[in-house]
């Protein structure tokens, strides 16, 4: 029965701790990490009601959701490989991170070395809400339909009919779409403000375009926070599209980090940007 599962969710940043929320509060043993953990992540365990484990406790769960940045992705398999072989009873090994189908094929191989069965999925939306919103889980490859039993937990896995990489292909292309057109969306802004044409800038595209105003005023005071998630998974899409893709996804990398500075408070365009879009949102 899915309620006695015992699920490792690694790590407990805000998606990994809401996902393991969830499975707790519907009854599984939540296991997770939580060495080199700041205080932060470790609070958010607590609450979500995820409990510390080590390596060879881990690879002895039912499942193992990988959740981290992408730029941690690989060295998480290979950092639990050792303990996945040793295991008599292997998990199922689910990668969920913001990676291209290289590279979810190379954690695939540094698990299957293990004797380990793997899922590639990818998470498209925010993190869950106590009793109430679930982003979508797109889920690849041959065990695809043991992971969607979590479905009975509140998860919302949808199994497609393909491949190992297969996720992680739509999962670069609508990060693509949905962070890309962030990137694209506070670059101009941030032009228009150096060259002192904010105003009338927005002026016009609420009267011609007022859907993409109000993407942006909704959604351009949380990029900021986030910039420094999406540097790493700006270079897999890029990796993914190559050509003119790869040029054109390494400049919103760049102009990720430089997003993820000026929240760190090395630059001062946020709060003038934000200051800009309240105006023209009417506040």
């Amino acid at each position: 029965m899915t309620d006695s599962l015992t699920i490792a969710v690694i790590a407990s940043g805000d998606m990994g701790a809401a996902v393991g929320r969830r499975l707790a509060e519907r009854g599984a043993q939540v296991l997770t990490s939580l060495e080199g953990r700041s205080d932060a992540s470790r609070a958010r365990a607590t609450a979500a009601g995820m409990a510390d484990a080590d390596e060879a406790a881990i690879a002895a769960a039912d499942m193992i959701l990988s959740i981290v940045p992408p730029a941690d992705a690989l060295a998480l398999a290979q950092r639990l490989a050792p303990a996945l072989a040793a295991a008599p009873s292997k998990p199922l090994y689910v990668d969920c991170n913001a990676v291209s189908p290289a590279t979810v094929m190379r954690i695939a191989e540094a698990v299957a070395q293990t004797g380990t069965p793997f899922v590639d999925a990818g998470i498209i939306g925010n993190p869950p809400k106590p009793q109430g919103y679930t982003p979508v889980i797109y889920a690849s490859g041959p065990d695809a339909g043991r992971f969607a039993a979590l479905n009975a937990l509140g998860l919302d896995i949808r199994v497609m009919d393909g491949a190992v990489g297969q996720a992680s292909a739509l999962k670069m292309c609508y990060a693509g779409l949905t962070k890309g057109l962030h990137a694209v969306g506070v670059s101009v802004m941030l032009g228009a403000l150096e060259a002192g044409v904010a105003v009338p800038l927005l002026d016009e595209v609420a009267a011609s375009q007022p859907e993409l105003l109000a993407y942006f005023t909704a959604r351009t005071p949380g990029v900021f926070a986030k910039a420094y998630r999406w540097v790493a998974e700006m270079q897999e899409i890029g990796a993914f599209l190559g050509g003119g893709g790869a040029v054109l996804y390494d400049g919103a990398a760049r102009q990720f980090e430089r997003l993820a500075a000026d929240h760190a408070g090395q630059r001062a365009d946020e709060a003038a940007l934000l200051e800009v879009l309240r105006r023209s949102d009417g506040v």
